[in-house]
C-alpha cells in the first residue's frame, strides 16, 4: 500500500463545498449502516457492471477470479475505497485518488487491514495528468455531479486514459423523478444519504454526459440504468430516469 496526502482543500476541478462535506463524513465510509449505507447496498451491482464492462472491452473471462489481472486502474474520487478494494481483489493494479485527505487516510488504513496493495493519493485528476500518468481503466463513479468544472474534469479524465482504454462512470439524471426519489426521498424521507449530499441542479442528463464524453475525445459505448424496487431491491435496468452507469472508450 502507498499513501500520499497533501491537503484536504485541493483546488482545481474539485468543489471546496463538496470536499468539506465528504471530509465531514470520512469516518463513515466503511459503516454499512451509516451515512454511506446506500453505496454499500448498490456496490455489488456497481462492481458487476464495472467487471462486465472491463471484461468485454479487454476480452477477459468475467468468471475468472483474477479477471482484471495486469490492468492499471485509477478510481477518481475514490472516497474510502469501496470500489478500489474489489478491483484489487480481481487482480487490477489500483490507484485511488480523492480531494479529501481524510477519506484517503480512511481508505489506506482499511486496505492495509485487508492486506491489499492499493496506491492512495490525495490528488485531483489534473495532478496526475501533470505528472504524465496514464491508465488502462478510469473509474468515474458518482463524482461528476460534485465537481466544479465538468468540462475540465472530463478533459483531465480523458488525458489519463491510454489509447484503447476504458472509462466507466455513474451519476444521477436530472429529471423530476430523480428530484423526487434521489433528492427528497433519499435524503429527507428514507435517510439513505445525509441531507444536503446532492444538489439536484448539478445532476447530469445522459445527453449531457455524452456531450462531455465526445468533447473529451472518447466514444460512448454503453448506458445502463440502476433502479430500486420495493420488492426486488436494486437492479440493473434500461431505465435511465434516476441513476445510470456509462462506459466510454478511448480510440487507439
Amino acid at each position: 500500500m502507498t499513501l500520499s496526502t497533501q491537503n484536504s482543500e485541493l483546488s482545481g476541478t474539485a468543489s471546496a463545498k463538496e470536499v468539506a462535506n465528504f471530509t465531514r463524513l470520512a469516518q463513515e465510509w466503511w459503516n454499512p449502516k451509516g451515512d454511506f449505507k446506500s453505496l454499500h447496498q448498490i456496490n455489488p451491482l456497481r462492481m458487476t457492471y464495472i467487471r462486465d464492462q472491463l471484461c468485454a472491452h479487454f476480452n477477459r473471462d468475467s468468471e475468472n477470479v483474477s479477471s482484471l489481472e495486469g490492468l492499471s486502474v485509477v478510481d477518481i474520487g475514490c472516497g474510502g475505497g469501496l470500489i478500489c478494494e474489489p478491483l484489487a481483489r480481481l487482480g487490477a493494479e489500483v490507484t485511488g485518488i480523492d480531494a479529501a485527505s481524510e477519506s484517503i487516510e480512511v481508505a489506506a488504513t482499511h486496505s492495509k487491514q485487508m492486506g491489499l496493495e492499493i496506491t492512495y493519493q490525495n490528488k485531483l485528476p489534473e495532478d496526475l495528468v501533470a505528472e504524465g500518468q496514464t491508465f488502462d481503466v478510469l473509474i468515474n463513479m458518482e463524482v461528476i455531479e460534485h465537481v466544479a468544472d465538468i468540462g475540465a474534469f472530463m478533459a483531465a479524465c480523458a488525458a489519463l486514459l491510454k489509447p484503447g482504454s476504458l472509462m466507466v462512470g455513474a451519476t444521477l439524471n436530472r429529471t423530476f423523478k430523480s428530484l423526487t426519489l434521489a433528492k427528497v426521498a433519499a435524503e429527507y424521507v428514507l435517510r439513505w444519504v445525509p441531507a444536503g449530499t446532492h444538489d439536484w441542479r448539478k445532476f447530469v442528463k445522459p445527453s449531457e454526459f455524452g456531450h462531455y464524453v465526445r468533447a473529451s475525445g472518447l466514444e460512448l459505448s454503453d448506458l445502463t440504468g440502476l433502479q430500486f424496487n420495493l420488492i426486488g431491491g436494486w437492479s440493473l435496468s434500461k431505465n435511465l430516469d434516476v441513476n445510470y452507469f456509462m462506459s466510454a472508450a478511448k480510440p487507439r
